[in-house]
Formats: C-alpha cells, structure tokens, sequence
C-alpha cells in the first residue's frame, strides 16, 4: 500500500504557478471562484453562496492533507503568491491501489492561459516521481471541452463513458473517466 508523507507540505512551483497548501486567507479568494456560476457549471454542484462552507472546505482540505489521505492544493501565480486563483490536487486517494483522483478549477478571470495546464502537469509529475503514486484518473463532463483538452494535453486517455451515471439538477447526466499510468513501471511496494 502506499503511503504518502505530506510533512512538510510540499509547494510546487512552475514557470508561472505555485501550488500550495490552501489557507484559511484563502476564503473570499476561493468563494468568489465557487459561487462563479461558469466555474460551477461542470462540477455537478450548485455555485457556493456561503462564505462559511468555503470556509469549511478549506478546513477539511488541510485536515486531508495533514491525514496524508489527499494532496489539494491552491493555485496561485508566483508574482502573487498568496492570492487563490485556483485548486488542484488529488482529491480523493486510493492509497491500497496506489491510485489518486485528480480535481481542478480555475477562477474564470485565469481561464485560456495555459495555467490548468501547468498544474496539472506539475500535480501529476510529483504524484508519479515524488509520492509513488501508479495511476491518476480525473472525472469530467463530457461537454467540458476545455477540460479535456487540459487532461489529454498532458498524457490522459479517456477509460471510460458512463451514461447517465450522475443525477443533479433534475437530470442524469453522462461522465467520462480519464487516466494516466507513470512512466516508472515496475514492481511497487519493495
């Protein structure tokens, strides 16, 4: 089984990016980008419209992260280290499968630069190099076509087609399943 050692929290930095561990000064950053509508529009949730859910996002993302169940991160340029833009991470982990699930967002004033990109490929290269991890999937919306093109960009190919398989807003909707492998294969757990 894997096991991840997130202390210290490992920053990433980019050409253009850091990836952070997300703070409690987060909070309006990040509850401008969730109540967007745009933003929300492909996450199979509402936009926020509370202050204090963000808020407690933020609380259990760090409380993930010191668990070393998930490694969730805020985005932010390097020019501007502590302003949120956006999140990425592995959400949700799969530690007995050495497999992590991939979640970003971007604020929509960052969207068309190349920064999902850059995160992406910086969270699954430590994913793979640093922490050991297999296999990285991500779950998107089908008509989500800037997504997919951040996903297959940096190396994903699409696994699965699940019609129907998501019921929000008073209709089912379709997801796909994207994945990677690492590039170190091999025998794991030795």
């Amino acid at each position: 089984m894997l096991v991840l050692d997130l202390t210290p929290f490992p920053v990433l930095t980019t050409e253009r990016l850091v990836l952070r561990e997300p703070t409690l000064d987060d909070v309006d950053a990040l509850f401008a980008m969730r109540s967007d509508p745009e933003v929300a529009r492909y996450t199979g949730k509402h936009p926020d419209t509370d202050r204090e859910v963000v808020r407690a996002l933020i609380e259990t993302m760090r409380a993930r992260n010191a668990a070393n169940t998930s490694v969730q991160r805020a985005v932010a340029l390097r020019e501007a280290p502590d302003v949120l833009i956006g999140v990425c991470g592995l959400w949700q982990t799969k530690l007995e499968h050495y497999r992590g699930e991939l979640g970003y967002s971007l604020a929509r004033a960052h969207w068309g630069r190349g920064y999902a990109r850059e995160a992406v490929a910086a969270t699954v290269a430590h994913a793979f190099d640093v922490l050991g991890f297999h296999s990285v999937e991500a779950v998107v919306a089908p008509g989500n076509a800037a997504s997919i093109r951040v996903l297959e960009v940096c190396g994903f190919v699409r696994e699965a087609y699940f019609r129907e398989d998501f019921f929000f807003d008073g209709k089912f909707e379709d997801s796909a399943v994207y994945g990677r492998l690492t590039p170190h294969r091999g025998a794991l757990g030795a």
